[in-house]
């Protein structure tokens, strides 16, 4: 009887998110991943609480605000005092930060082409549909 060595399902997807984290370099989007990520959540429209966007995106209080320093600095996102309690901070994404993850996801679209290349459209759907299914619960954490 054969053991089976094939590594597990999370094993496959830390590898598979190493692969794409160490190829989304700052020279191919133009930002860094991390504040990719945190653009593509203020895209919605509607300003997020400081504490939203830590909780969000899974980040300590203290680097999240050095990742909007960051984005400040680089005129992609705004902060602003919350009109209902002065005592909050609202983030808003800039349009030269919606220029800027628009050319990111440009150049993350051109890798996820490469690295996906051995699956089919409807592969592709079905991996992202699922993905998403699997992370619901996640965001909501």
């Amino acid at each position: 009887m054969a053991v089976d060595t094939s590594p597990g399902t999370v094993v496959m997807l830390m590898r598979l998110a190493t692969a794409i984290k160490k190829r989304s370099t700052e020279d191919l989007m133009g930002i860094k991943l991390r504040q990719l990520m945190l653009l593509s959540y203020l895209r919605r429209g509607i300003p997020a609480m400081q504490q939203q966007l830590c909780e969000a995106l899974w980040l300590d209080p203290n680097n999240c605000v050095l990742l909007l320093n960051e984005l400040e600095d680089m005129g992609y996102v705004e902060r602003r005092r919350d009109a209902a309690d002065r005592r909050r901070h609202v983030v808003v994404l800039t349009d030269e930060g919606l220029a800027a993850l628009e050319r990111a996801e440009q150049a993350q679209e051109s890798l996820g082409e490469e690295m996906f290349a051995a699956l089919s459209d409807e592969e592709r759907s079905t991996l992202r549909s699922l993905l998403g299914r699997v992370l619901e619960p996640a965001a909501g954490r």
